[in-house]
């Protein structure tokens, strides 16, 4: 979930003129006022709440749009759309009460149904959106609202979104039923995949409605004034968004930088007072510098290799592909120290049952990577190697190893070419196009292929579905039934505990298999000017701006 991006400092305004033009630019609206401007990645991949599956795309649509609940500067869960919630003593039933007057950007009127549209496009088979499981599969009537095949694989039922459990009783009261109880649903009623989209504006326009302004209608702080494919997304104040008073910028210009030397030069020249993407062989001097910032950040870095393919289904190749790696040598040499090492796939910061830390709670510690002992990992790399019938690399073919080409990806990229090269394995480095990359992983459609997933709330739910068979976002295609089942036992697990304990032992399951490769522990790195007043960065990746100052 990152993305980077890269031009000439003299490039900037002649680029920006001559970039594509996105739908928004056909009814662009000028912007005058404060405005803020701020780099987070290049072109973005959309803004479809239900379709975006980026670290960049979700700071966007925190702006855009307002969802029931949000996370405030200390982390915590706040209301929001809603005014005040409850939860049954069986944890079975919430119900949002939402604010008077709430309005869309367009002043319509916004109601409770409009969560219940929103809620049951997300999980319509036809949108494929790929956190609909993540974030609904908890509710009541998923299975069905989606037609889930049986345990043989059989379609036995059509797809019926209304089935979904979610009603309006009247406009301000939105109640969703689950189907077990699901204590870290506030922290989803606050995500951005959630966010309610306006239903005639979408039907009317289902493939280009995020295009263009006009139809581009939103509940957040603020709304959408223009997109310049390549260049900018311009957004502007909401005056009908029910906080807009708290609201002190009149605009924020995100960049849409693929180059970080373009996005650093932007920085440096005040063009822009915040920027996420800098360039790797500045950040040794960089470092020393106040505006510098490092925040922890709870995700993890890793590799995909791809299970579906002949070259990957042992297990032994790919454990042993996954020990040749040096991990401290990655982190404290390639990442210049910004990245940590991983020893499994559940980062850093992920707390247990009794908010110890995960990792202090791990029953079998040998499934992991010992991060400290890189030559003993690289002797049992070759003996798995040579155990599968590959010694020296013998009938495998050339891995074909895709990669964006922003921040250390393509070093990265480059390390990996060189050890797994010696253990006789082939490497050849694709470099993809950001806005093509992640559907084409997602797909399936690679051989080998960095990844990354930063959480979007703290738990270890949120991070272990990815490796769920059929989940949208295993791009990995990992597939154990067993780990499936674990996994759902603690879904409909009430005892903390007993839940956490299923977690474990997925993890551990998933580590035995080596169904992906966790290589690094996120944190953010960025610049960000002083003059900003009043933003705060969390932990899932996401910067508020939304009530953020300019200092005169």
């Amino acid at each position: 979930m990152k993305k980077r991006l890269i031009v000439a400092a003299f490039a900037i305004t002649g680029a920006m003129a001559l970039a594509g033009c996105g739908g928004g630019s056909k009814s662009a609206k000028k912007v005058s006022g404060k405005i803020l401007t701020i780099e987070m990645g290049p072109e973005v991949e959309s803004i479809d709440p239900a379709l975006n599956t980026t670290n960049d795309g979700a700071n966007y649509l925190t702006y855009l749009f307002d969802n029931l609940l949000r996370t405030d500067k200390d982390g915590k869960v706040v209301p929001s759309l809603a005014q005040k919630y409850e939860v049954s003593d069986d944890g079975l039933t919430w119900t949002f009460h939402l604010r008077d007057g709430l309005k869309w950007s367009d002043g319509s009127d916004f109601t409770a149904n409009d969560f219940v549209y929103s809620w049951q496009r997300m999980v319509d088979p036809d949108i494929a959106a790929p956190y609909a499981e993540t974030v609904l599969g908890m509710v009541e009537g998923y299975d069905e609202a989606i037609g889930k095949p049986d345990e043989n694989g059989n379609q036995t039922t059509t797809p019926d979104i209304t089935k979904l459990r979610v009603e309006a009783p009247d406009d301000k009261t939105f109640v969703v039923h689950m189907s077990h109880p699901t204590p870290y649903f506030d922290k989803l009623a606050a995500f951005a995949a959630l966010s309610p989209v306006k239903k005639d504006v979408v039907e009317a326009k289902p493939d280009g409605w995020t295009l263009d302004p006009k139809t581009y209608i939103s509940t957040g702080p603020f709304k959408l004034a223009e997109w310049k494919s390549g260049s900018y997304l311009m957004l502007e104040k909401n005056e009908n968004y029910w906080n807009k008073d708290a609201v002190k910028l009149d605009g924020i210009k995100c960049l849409l930088m693929e180059d970080q030397n373009a996005a650093f030069s932007a920085y440096e020249s005040g063009d822009a007072l915040m920027i996420k993407d800098i360039p790797t062989q500045e950040i040794t001097t960089l470092q020393k510098r106040p505006d510098y910032r490092l925040d922890p950040q709870i995700g993890t870095y890793f590799i995909d290799l791809n299970n579906t393919l002949d070259e990957f289904k042992d297990a032994k190749v790919r454990q042993a592909l996954s020990l040749a790696l040096d991990r401290k040598y990655i982190s404290e040499t390639i990442t210049a120290g910004t990245y940590t090492p991983a020893k499994g796939f559940v980062p850093a910061g992920v707390v247990d049952w009794d908010t110890s830390a995960w990792e202090d709670n791990i029953t079998d510690p040998s499934v992991y990577i010992n991060v400290d002992d890189y030559q003993g990992n690289l002797a049992k790399a070759k003996e798995l190697l040579k155990e599968a019938g590959h010694e020296n690399g013998a009938g495998l073919p050339t891995i074909v190893y895709s990669t964006n080409d922003q921040s250390y990806h393509k070093k990265i990229a480059e390390y990996l070419q060189q050890v797994w090269g010696e253990l006789g394995v082939k490497v050849e480095v694709n470099i993809v196009e950001w806005k093509s990359f992640t559907p084409q992983r997602r797909s399936g459609n690679y051989q080998a292929a960095r990844d990354g997933w930063v959480m979007d709330y703290n738990d270890p739910s949120n991070i272990l579905q990815l490796t769920s068979t059929g989940n949208g976002n295993n791009s990995s295609k990992y597939s154990n039934p067993e780990y499936d089942a674990l996994l759902e036992k603690a879904a409909n697990e009430a005892d903390p505990q007993t839940r956490f304990g299923y977690f474990h032992q997925a993890e551990e399951m998933l580590m035995r298999d080596m169904g992906v490769t966790p290589l690094l522990y996120y944190n953010e790195m960025y610049l960000q000017s002083d003059k900003i007043k009043d933003s705060y960065h969390t932990t899932d990746g996401i910067w508020h701006f939304e009530y953020a100052d300019i200092a005169e």
